[in-house]
């Protein structure tokens, strides 16, 4: 049986996470509503946006490196 959680499937979540969120930031309409914010809960939004886009090389990287492990060994 397959485990529900698991640490693979959490750093993918997390970096999709990351990923949308710094998109998010580059669209005007959705920068003003989703990451006005930068406390509390919704300032989870604004802190993975910030993180995506001041470490867009190492997201990238991590990500093209999760692609080809959930494609090819996993």
């Amino acid at each position: 049986m397959a485990n529900v959680y698991s640490l693979d499937g959490l750093l993918v979540f997390g970096l999709l996470f990351v990923c949308t969120c710094a998109y998010f930031r580059k669209v005007p309409r959705l920068k003003t509503w989703l990451l006005s914010e930068k406390r509390g809960v919704w300032g989870v939004f604004y802190k993975a946006a910030v993180i995506g886009t001041r470490l867009h090389a190492a997201v990238a990287i991590s990500c093209i490196v999760m692609a080809f492990y959930v494609l090819f060994i996993k």
